[in-house]
């Protein structure tokens, strides 16, 4: 089974548009963007495409690469308070003279729709009601598609990112799997994969897992976006793994699409949270 993620996102948003549509006042959801990085710019639209559609309010507000912390800072005030908006998410990376973990927990936690200031991580941690991180969402989304019941699997991430890894080690942990985190020091990895029930990899190495890391009748979620001679490609060598799991995403249109589908969910969840219904 190869998962399609553009198709998969597609009937999210549909669903989600339906709600909205009903609702006299939209959500709002209000990205910051600091700088020209052009994988920023690219990711952005993509994020705008994905509101219009469901009918989600978006205000991008376009800072030069020399603004400074406390300049930053006193914006994210400012939309904290701002009863228009519902999300919060700067763009990242951040210029390397801002702090980025100290940006993320100014956010209002309860319009921290990435999921990454440190109320909501905690709350993952404690498996509490929070914001949780849009690309471990969009992962589990794949995994109930892929029709897996996760209790009592063994789960095995490859990565520990804050990003990725580590919130979904513990969406896994809280779904009743076994779960086994892999990163760079992780001694004979393929001991490890090899007894995978669920494997995800999110390390940025292109084509890095092959079938020799693979159990028969896995279930592999591919996180990685690497280009390669003009192209995208996953961690997994898809073409050499494909036969010999139970389903796989490819990339493209595999993780990425869902990441932005779960952070339109986020955003209407953050609307639902401030009463506005």
């Amino acid at each position: 089974m190869i998962i399609n993620g553009t198709e998969l996102a597609l009937r999210y948003k549909d669903e989600l548009k339906a709600k909205i549509e009903k609702l006299e006042v939209k959500p709002k959801l209000a990205v910051v963007l600091v700088g020209d990085n052009k994988a920023s710019i690219s990711y952005i639209k993509s994020k705008e495409k994905a509101a219009s559609y469901v009918g989600i309010e978006f205000l991008l507000i376009k800072k030069e690469e020399e603004t400074t912390q406390d300049e930053l800072i006193k914006l994210i005030d400012d939309l904290n308070k701002d009863d228009t908006v519902d999300g919060i998410l700067v763009q990242m990376p951040l210029p390397k003279h801002i702090d980025a973990k100290m940006i993320m927990d100014h956010i209002d936690p309860d319009k921290d729709v990435d999921g990454l200031n440190k109320l909501n991580v905690g709350k993952l941690a404690l498996h509490e009601d929070g914001f949780v991180p849009c690309t471990p969402l969009g992962v589990m989304a794949i995994l109930k598609e892929m029709g897996v019941d996760i209790k009592g699997k063994h789960a095995v991430v490859i990565g520990r990112s804050s990003l990725v890894g580590s919130p979904l080690s513990k969406l896994l942990l809280n779904a009743d799997a076994t779960v086994t985190v892999c990163h760079r020091n992780t001694q004979d990895l393929k001991s490890i994969t090899r007894l995978a029930d669920i494997l995800v990899v999110a390390i940025g190495q292109a084509r890095y897992i092959d079938d020799s890391y693979i159990k028969e009748g896995a279930y592999v979620v591919d996180v990685g976006i690497n280009h390669v001679d003009g192209k995208l490609c996953g961690d997994v060598d898809f073409d050499k793994v494909v036969d010999k799991v139970k389903a796989i995403t490819p990339v493209p249109k595999g993780v990425g699409p869902m990441t932005v589908c779960m952070l339109m969910e986020n955003v209407y969840k953050a609307y639902e949270l401030r009463g506005k219904r």
